[in-house]
């Protein structure tokens, strides 16, 4: 890694360049820029950056070319690659990311994702270098201890096999179902393509677009971060299967990839602890100026489950209407509001919960109006039931 970071911004677009070059210089990044895709090529083969952003449509050269070249090198080792692309152009997208493209962001620019985006590729950039270094330290030793040889090798081939397995699970996976699956003979077939019976919890926060318009984006990070931490500490605590996260929306599963009993008890047990965390957390937001509010929508039903991606990057993803139901419950549900389809709901004992019955709901993408219930909270008799 260079020290101040080094970046290559390429684009035909003067006003596009001047953006990246005022918003990340900000942010103590070094930018170079190249207006067309022949003139990228070469400053990336001269200057070997530590990040690339990358237009598609450009003169000379377009930035698919671009991107194929770079992987081709194998002077220019490991440079993370970001496509700056119109939100229209979802074919070149497709193509940019099947050639090696490790992100991308769509014009115009949001500022906030822009250096969000930035810093986790760098941060992989640094590790990546940071794994190369140790890598030649290592063949190093290994050349002046070659009685050795053998030996270090197999331990060190377990060691990092071990680190990336527990990595890729802890990805998604609370620290407890991580440690279990790793020590598994069975836990790459786990992850495989597989249909189960799941509880589905969606959330995310009321306001937060209208705060990400007027907020400065690192007080919008701050706020995500402090949000994130708090929740994911629930999760954990649940040994729930965090699916997926996209800003301030969180999509949560139970009962996969390891089944759980009473996954949807659970659940809304999971929903009750969100919903006083996070008031405990607005409350300090308020203090700083930031109304954020925050909602919950839960279901159940079959889902198919499994690994998805390439091979350089891949996610543990559910596919099936029972996820779209919950995001739509969240969508429907106020701040401080926990909604609970019928068939979920009915799979809770009696005596648990307090509820109240709501009006069918009609949802997009649902023909029928959806039957569903808010959950309150924990029945005075059950507030003493642990997890």
């Amino acid at each position: 890694m260079h020290d101040p970071p080094l970046i290559l911004a390429v684009d035909d677009v003067a006003e596009n360049l001047e953006i990246v070059v005022v918003r990340l210089e900000a942010h103590g990044y070094e930018i170079v820029t190249a207006s067309d895709g022949e003139e990228g090529l070469a400053k990336a083969r001269a200057i070997k950056p530590d990040l690339i952003l990358l237009d598609i449509m450009m003169p000379k050269l377009d930035g698919i070319s671009v991107l194929k070249e770079l992987k081709r090198d194998e002077n220019l080792g490991f440079i993370p690659v970001i496509l700056l692309t119109a939100k229209a152009d979802r074919t070149d997208l497709v193509a940019g990311l099947d050639a090696g493209a490790d992100d991308y962001l769509t014009k115009p620019f949001d500022q906030s994702a822009l250096v969000a985006r930035v810093r986790s590729m760098l941060r992989i950039k640094a590790l990546h270098d940071l794994v190369q270094d140790q890598a030649r330290t290592l063949a190093e030793q290994t050349k002046e201890l070659a009685a050795f040889n053998a030996t270090l090798e197999a331990r060190v081939e377990a060691q990092v096999g071990e680190i990336e397995r527990m990595s890729r699970l802890k990805r998604f996976l609370s620290p407890q179902i991580a440690d279990v699956v790793a020590a598994s003979d069975a836990a790459q077939g786990l992850l495989e393509s597989h249909r189960r019976e799941v509880s589905v919890l969606f959330c995310d926060l009321r306001g937060f677009t209208a705060f990400t318009e007027t907020a400065e984006p690192e007080e919008v990070m701050r706020v995500l971060n402090d949000y994130h931490e708090t929740l994911g500490a629930l999760i954990d605590r649940y040994e729930a299967t965090l699916e997926r996260f996209a800003g301030d929306g969180m999509l949560i599963l139970f009962n996969d990839p390891l089944p759980c009993p009473r996954h949807t008890e659970r659940a809304v047990r999971m929903a009750l602890d969100m919903m006083e965390a996070i008031k405990g957390r607005a409350a300090a937001w308020r203090k700083l100026g930031h109304e954020l509010g925050f909602g919950i929508g839960l279901a159940c039903g079959y889902a198919t489950l499994g690994r998805i991606g390439f091979e350089r990057r891949f996610d543990y993803s559910a596919v099936g209407s029972v996820t779209n139901l919950a995001s739509r419950l969240c969508d429907e549900a106020k701040s401080g509001q926990i909604i609970i389809a019928a068939r979920a709901f009915h799979t809770l004992d009696d005596g648990l919960f307090e509820w109240r019955p709501l009006e069918p709901l009609t949802l997009k993408g649902f023909r029928r109006p959806i039957e569903a219930f808010e959950i309150l909270g924990a029945a005075a008799a059950a507030q003493s039931a642990s997890v």
